[in-house]
């Protein structure tokens, strides 16, 4: 493969055919099905599968096909079927075929208010060789250039084998319709080798990041009623329990709120021994990226200033986050009153070789089991999906990895353990035991996913397209 003609197609890619089409896709507010209940009638989701899939016609990949595939009642996917260039009929080949299957999504978090001036979320606005706007980095950039890495090794003189695109739009709501779709494409999909997820990223932008583990999650919603209606806190307090207290004595069964460990014993793990140990050589690669992005408030400090106990935190140890709230009026509207009920949303982040179903039925134990005052204790929007820890990885892909560190990024890749869950990671892991996972991304630490101002990083995302390209090749000629 001519590595100069690989660098320049991919930039020109990036430039001319890639960033003039994602900025449309910025455009559509394509929000996840789990914040918009009415997805389907509003149709953006449609709308995102269709805008990608003109773009795709257009492309210069020989053979390939190109598919919305919908089952009834599940949110649409798009498939894209590239047969490989060693195939002389310039068709794929069946079940036999060794598949790379490359994940994305084109679902999007909701837009949230707090945009800076002149920015939206649905306003793609490039500045300083960033793209703004919701959907950029997480994760509409993902499928162009998965096809991008696929051109670019074909119009290079390089190889690859049948590759796979696959673009769902649950994503974000935790992927209820993925299990589904994998049974249903399972046959088509043929002997899967290779895995490559461009939904993740890293602790900066001047190398590649490899994700070798993601978090598992639970959440439950939690109410605590003790009344059928609010009473005059004047004439009540003291004689009938807060709410609110109770829901305090609760989570102390669950936290500990002077350090933020979590107490429920089926949560932790042991971490792997190979985890501790990348995880220093990541800090060490980029010292500081942990804590310098975040946006503190004031003289807010991190609940360590040691960066590998950090990043065990985030990667490889359970935390509870209270992610909404309900009962509570806003202040303005606060009057002298003993509120009814007090409901909190626990999201548990978990270690990626938790069972989050056993994590799951302890907590929901600590939450209804000798409830204070015997409070009533309702449980609702009950969830939990198991983390993934990546296979070790092949001589020939780390290999790879060693030559895309010099000659892509001229600095060594890293990895990362991952606080959030992609839960197709897990299934794909299951349902391929055999295959090799390339996790990676053009997310950093700054790209403000989920919240305002999310940006992509152009430059780094180009990098990260050329890097597949040279993965893809690899592979074919292992």
């Amino acid at each position: 493969m001519d590595r100069s003609a690989l660098t320049r197609t991919v930039r020109e890619l990036w430039e001319g055919d890639i960033l003039p089409s994602l900025s449309d896709l910025v455009a559509v507010p394509a929000i996840s099905p789990a914040f918009d209940p009415a997805w389907e009638s509003h149709g953006h989701l449609a709308a995102a599968i269709e805008h990608v899939r003109a773009w795709l016609a257009d492309r210069e990949l020989p053979g390939a096909t190109i598919e919305v595939v919908r089952l009834a009642g599940r949110t649409p996917l798009l498939l894209v079927d590239v047969p490989g260039t060693a195939d002389p009929a310039g068709m794929s080949t069946g079940t036999d075929t060794d598949t790379v299957l490359m994940y994305g999504h084109l679902d999007k978090q909701p837009p949230v208010g707090g945009w800076s001036e002149g920015l939206g979320p649905w306003t793609p606005v490039v500045r300083e060789g960033r793209l703004y706007g919701r959907g950029a980095a997480d994760d509409g950039y993902s499928g162009y250039a998965a096809v991008a890495a696929i051109e670019g090794v074909r119009r290079s003189g390089g190889s690859h084998a049948r590759c796979v695109v696959l673009l769902e739009t649950g994503e974000e709501s935790g992927s209820p319709d993925l299990p589904a779709y994998l049974d249903h494409l399972r046959p088509r999909l043929g002997q899967v080798s290779l895995v490559v997820c461009l939904d993740s990223g890293g602790n900066d932008y001047d190398r590649m990041w490899l994700t070798t583990s993601l978090r598992g999650l639970a959440q439950v919603t939690m109410t605590v009623r003790v009344l059928e209606s609010g009473l005059h806190s004047g004439m009540s307090s003291g004689i009938v329990p807060s709410s609110f207290r109770i829901a305090r004595q609760l989570l102390d069964r669950l936290e500990d709120s002077a350090t933020g460990e979590v107490l429920v014993r089926e949560t932790h793990v042991d971490v792997p021994a190979n985890r501790v140990a990348e995880v220093r050589e990541a800090v060490a690669s980029a010292p500081g990226m942990l804590v310098e992005p975040v946006p503190w408030a004031g003289g807010t400090r991190p609940v360590t200033d040691d960066e590998v106990e950090l990043a065990l935190n985030a990667g490889w140890r359970p935390t509870l986050s209270v992610t909404g709230a309900a009962g509570l009026p806003q202040p303005d509207d606060a009057g002298n009153v003993l509120r009814p009920f007090t409901t909190l949303v626990l999201s548990f982040r978990l270690p990626p070789t938790a069972d989050s179903g056993a994590a799951l039925r302890a907590v929901e134990r600590a939450l209804t089991t000798d409830v204070p005052y015997g409070a009533t204790v309702e449980l609702s929007r009950v969830e939990h999906a198991d983390g993934w820890n990546a296979p070790e990885l092949a001589p020939w892909l780390r290999g790879t990895l060693d030559v895309v560190g010099e000659e892509v990024f001229d600095a060594p890749w890293r990895t990362v353990s991952l606080g959030g869950s992609i839960p197709f990671m897990g299934l794909l892991q299951e349902a391929y035991p055999e295959a090799q996972f390339l996790v990676t991304g053009a997310v950093g630490p700054d790209s403000n996913c989920h919240v305002p101002d999310e940006w992509l990083h152009l430059a780094h995302a180009t990098r990260i397209t050329e890097a597949v390209s040279v993965v893809l090749d690899a592979h074919a000629k292992r």
